[in-house]
């Protein structure tokens, strides 16, 4: 028992362990690869069984040291090389670490784990384990063989690979957790598996190659895989601040064909997106889904007719004209005022009114009793959705943070963001067909017109402006002129009627996309 109060056999101890657990890291890897071809239930079990095999095999191995020395005498010759058992072992396993590499490392670069996700085939228990112990077998040699040179003592030995083997079994199910989590690690893995596999058909036949380059060239690489884990983890990081409505909506339209962005897309939506073309939805199919995921990035403003479009009715008039103005007039639905439209008294159906005004009953009170719902600019479409159901068929007013009237929404103008424009029978559509362009009413929505001309850059998140003239506005520093034209390249906008206030017409062209074969011809 002297030895044990050698303290240079208790740093050889502590330095075979560590070298024990380095040399045993790659094989845990590799049986974390394979056991993830099992059912689920079974890898922990595979796992358990492959580590065991690995320290009955090194303890084995061990016990035959004697043995081990004789596999360096040469068995035979071939030309100028000549093999012992040793060599042979290491020829043949560097063979199949490079057969077994391949052939994972061609699976998973052909994708073909993905492509019956729903059904997927599990391999066969002891199939698994069977080349888990052949793994354990080239490993094993390889560790012993690193222990024989590092201590002369036996019992030292068996225990670091006992210790070694007990870190390692603690260390097995997170390590296979995150190595089954991260698909580059495994491919990395892999590589390294490849990496040795050719070393040992290099010591097989007789080429030595310092450990410490295959050491130094797997460090590097692990380094370079954990930045690449730590940008991934960052950009993920960066996505989850962005609303999942946000991110998922960005996805579908992608993958629709609707929107192309600049920025980098994952390469799950890529292969969706080349799998799916733009043909599986048809133009209106498109833009109604467009409309559908892009109304929580709307304002109210672009949703809503707006003030200088709103009939309303003036409680201040003669009945005969509030009669002829209901009676003219193709809406159902109108807000009753007090002298001007922010002064409004209430909300009244046309045919009530008319009723009411036939039996003599007084405009501002029948009014009164169906007050106005009133809402504030800002409000998020989304939410907004909660009080038109509450309006219970009616429309609700939009006001300013002054309380000054800006408009009015009614479940119509929500529809038509989602599937387009429904004109009434007394008005023209916002956008009309011109030739080889379009002619579009000032007031027009940008979301609408974005869509209609499948150019997504009129609609700027930190712009406030929500209309055509809006933009033309913005783009001019001030208002327009009749026939000026001002240029967003690839569409051409030419100011048609303005007045002093406004813009009322503006004529939209765009440039046709350029085609490489006829110009080359």
């Amino acid at each position: 028992m002297e030895f044990l109060f050698d303290p240079s056999i208790w740093a050889g101890l502590l330095t075979l362990i560590v070298l024990e657990i380095v040399l045993g890291i790659d094989n845990l890897v590799f049986i974390a690869i394979l056991a993830d071809k099992l059912p689920p239930k079974q890898r922990d079990k595979a796992r358990l069984i492959g580590l065991s095999l690995a320290l009955v095999m090194r303890l084995g191995l061990l016990s035959l040291i004697s043995w081990i020395v004789t596999l360096t005498r040469p068995l035979f010759s071939v030309g100028d090389f000549s093999f012992s058992g040793r060599d042979l072992i290491l020829l043949f396993g560097g063979l199949f670490l490079l057969f077994k590499g391949t052939m994972e490392l061609h699976e998973r670069l052909e994708n073909r784990g993905l492509e019956h996700q729903g059904n997927k085939g599990y391999a066969s228990f002891w199939a698994m384990v069977i080349q888990i112990v052949v793994l354990d077998a080239v490993f094993s040699l390889d560790a012993v063989i690193t222990a024989v040179g590092m201590v002369n003592h036996l019992p030292i030995m068996m225990t670091a690979v006992v210790i070694a083997m007990g870190v390692m079994l603690l260390a097995s199910k997170p390590l296979t957790n995150f190595v089954n989590a991260h698909p580059t690690v495994v491919v990395l893995c892999l590589s390294f598996l490849l990496m040795i596999g050719l070393s040992l058909v290099a010591e097989g036949f007789g080429f030595h190659i310092p450990k410490g380059y295959l050491y130094a060239a797997i460090g590097f690489s692990i380094i370079i895989e954990l930045f690449n884990q730590i940008a991934r983890r960052n950009f993920i990081r960066h996505q989850e601040h962005r609303p999942m409505r946000e991110r998922t909506a960005e996805a579908i339209l992608r993958l629709m064909g609707g929107r192309q962005r600049k920025q980098a897309t994952t390469a799950e939506e890529t292969s969706l997106t080349e799998a799916m073309p733009q043909e599986a939805f048809k133009d209106e199919e498109r833009y109604m889904i467009n409309g559908v995921l892009t109304l929580s990035q709307r304002s109210i403003r672009s949703i809503m007719t707006t003030r200088g479009n709103i009939s309303w009715v003036d409680v201040s008039r003669p009945l005969d004209e509030i009669r002829i103005q209901l009676l003219d007039t193709p809406h159902s639905l109108f807000p009753v005022c007090r002298g001007e439209l922010d002064e409004i008294i209430g909300v009244v159906r046309a045919k009530e009114l008319l009723v009411a005004l036939e039996h003599g009953m007084d405009v501002a009170t029948f009014a009164a009793n169906t007050p106005a719902i009133v809402v504030p600019e800002t409000l998020d479409p989304i939410n907004l959705l909660g009080v038109l159901r509450r309006a219970k068929g009616s429309f609700v007013i939009v006001t300013n943070e002054f309380g000054v009237v800006q408009g009015l929404i009614t479940p119509l103008d929500v529809l038509e963001a989602i599937a387009g424009e429904f004109p009434d029978e007394d008005e023209t559509p916002d956008i009309i067909a011109d030739g080889d362009g379009w002619l579009v009413k000032g007031g027009t929505d940008l979301h609408s017109l974005q869509q209609l001309l499948d150019h997504h850059e009129l609609v700027k998140a930190d712009e406030d402006h929500a209309s055509l003239a809006g933009l033309l506005i913005a783009q001019k520093g001030q208002l327009p002129l009749p026939g000026e034209v001002i240029d967003l390249p690839p569409l051409h906008f030419q100011v048609i009627e303005a007045t002093e206030y406004r813009i009322d017409l503006v004529r939209v062209t765009k440039d046709k996309p350029y085609d490489h074969e006829e110009h080359e011809e």
